[in-house]
């Protein structure tokens, strides 16, 4: 059974994203963007909400075009091309190739998407996060804490209002300072 996986990257003090949308402390060198390619490589599908389509679909589809993009890049800009993409939004009239378009989360065809074969599913966005967190359709959180305190920003659970248990099951530092906190969501 497919998972679906939220993969964020989030500052000590909780935050996806500083003031003015900036992200420049994410921390990804080299080996955590080989990482990354590891585990999206082998996604059925990326679960996107606009903004974060619109992030990606800016850079990725050409990003191995620029001949001094470092290789993990180059090899992302592929996977990008090659999983297809679901984007949840109400505003978009379409989406680029290798992706379909929907105005709202339906759990029941979330929930058979998990039933098909194949890879995990990668959740992206945080009002989307939120809406699969919401109707209890996470399976997992991959979280990557980054060694910085930004002190102001949008964090990941601020809207949320019901307890989510987990259980972590996997840790891991990077040679950056990145620590990766993989939970697993305990359902009864």
């Amino acid at each position: 059974m497919r998972k679906i996986v939220v993969q964020m990257m989030l500052s000590l003090d909780g935050y996806f994203e500083g003031p003015d949308r900036d992200l420049s402390w994410h921390l990804v060198d080299e080996e955590l963007h080989a990482h990354f390619n590891d585990q999206l490589a082998t996604n059925s599908a990326f679960l996107e909400g606009r903004v974060t389509y619109e992030l990606m679909e800016a850079v990725w589809p050409t990003a191995d075009q620029d001949p001094d993009a470092p290789p993990t890049m180059a090899e992302f800009a592929g996977i990008w091309r090659a999983v297809p993409k679901i984007v949840f939004s109400r505003t978009l009239g379409e989406v680029g190739p290798n992706a379909s378009l929907r105005a709202e989360v339906d759990p029941d065809e979330i929930r058979a998407l998990e039933q098909q074969p194949g890879g995990d599913m990668t959740l992206g966005g945080v009002d989307l996060v939120e809406t699969f967190r919401r109707l209890d359709l996470v399976d997992e959180y991959r979280l990557y804490v980054n060694p910085v305190v930004i002190g102001r920003g949008r964090r990941l659970f601020e809207t949320a209002d019901t307890r989510t248990d987990l259980e972590l099951v996997e840790n891991r530092r990077f040679g950056n300072g990145v620590v990766l906190l993989r939970y697993a969501v305990r359902r009864p």
